[in-house]
């Protein structure tokens, strides 16, 4: 196994991560922003004001982004784990 197999290796593990991750960040990030613009506006300063949409917002994104993830991840498993030839030279 050549430094350059392995470093394909760890770069496909990081952008599948990366992958798998920036859906929910931007949806967290975007929803922080609408409530954040709303508490700015009607002088709202809750804590739970501000976490409990968030929370709602990764929670229904995460359920309908689940077939996608888990699609993501099983493409890369079965890329990893079909190949367990080229591993052992």
């Amino acid at each position: 196994m050549t430094p350059e197999f392995v470093v394909q290796i760890i770069r496909q593990a990081l952008m599948t991560s990366l992958w798998l991750c920036a859906p929910l960040l931007a949806i967290g990030f975007v929803v922080g922003v609408i409530v954040s613009l709303v508490q700015i506006a009607t002088s709202i300063q809750d804590s739970a004001f501000s976490a409990i949409p968030r929370l709602a917002a990764f929670l229904i994104s995460f359920v309908l982004l689940t077939p996608w993830m888990l699609h993501k991840i099983t493409v890369y498993a079965t890329s990893i784990l079909g190949n367990l030839d080229r591993y052992a030279r």
